[in-house]
């Protein structure tokens, strides 16, 4: 982790006047090709959800403004930073889970299978591991949403947050999902979110 030094950053401005406002927030809905993702996964006999999350994670970790977070009004950068998904229980709960990334997508997998086994053995809403060195993350495979809104507490939030969509079958043989991800404009502008999105479309298509 490094500190960054508000006095001399290119962002200071930015930075200062985000920081300000009530809702210092935004947020996009992108659409993604992940054809190649789910055959890969099909074919490979891996989790869809692990596959697309882990291309998630290694664009998240290609993007330093996505690895900045809010700390006692300073501003750092993470080295890396882990998925903190929810996983729903057979009993439809859910558990927040702390999955560390790991550039090995099968590592990735395992470790994804770990906190899965955690949660479905407890009741514990949050994981021993809950740190700020992540992103808070949801699927929501029942609904093909176009928009999302993302609560937040009356704290200053600098952790991303996304929600993945049920995915569409198009007549052309494509397979659509829409990806929503919220920021704090304070660290992240729509450029870095345009980075963001076509470092995951090339990792989904790889």
């Amino acid at each position: 982790m490094t500190k960054v030094d508000i006095q001399t950053w290119e962002r200071k401005q930015h930075y200062e006047h985000f920081i300000k406002l009530k809702d210092p927030y935004f947020g996009m809905t992108i659409p993604f090709d992940v054809t190649q993702a789910y055959h890969f996964s099909k074919t490979k006999s891996v989790s869809f959800f692990g596959k697309y999350m882990h291309n998630c994670m290694q664009a998240i970790n290609d993007v330093d403004e996505l690895k900045l977070r809010i700390i006692n009004d300073e501003v750092v950068r993470y080295n890396t930073i882990h998925a903190s998904a929810t996983i729903m229980r057979p009993n439809k709960t859910f558990g927040f889970s702390f999955i560390e990334f790991d550039n090995d997508l099968n590592v990735f997998l395992d470790n994804l299978a770990s906190e899965k086994r955690r949660i479905e053995a407890s009741n514990d809403l949050f994981p021993p591991q809950n740190g700020l060195d992540c992103i808070h993350c949801s699927a929501v495979p029942w609904l093909q949403f176009s928009g999302h809104k993302e609560p937040v507490s009356e704290q200053i939030e600098s952790v991303p947050k996304i929600a993945f969509s049920k995915i569409e079958h198009k007549k052309n043989d494509t397979i659509k999902m829409n990806v929503a991800i919220s920021v704090n404009h304070a660290l992240v502008d729509g450029y870095h979110l345009g980075l963001f999105s076509e470092k995951f479309q090339y990792y989904l298509n790889s």
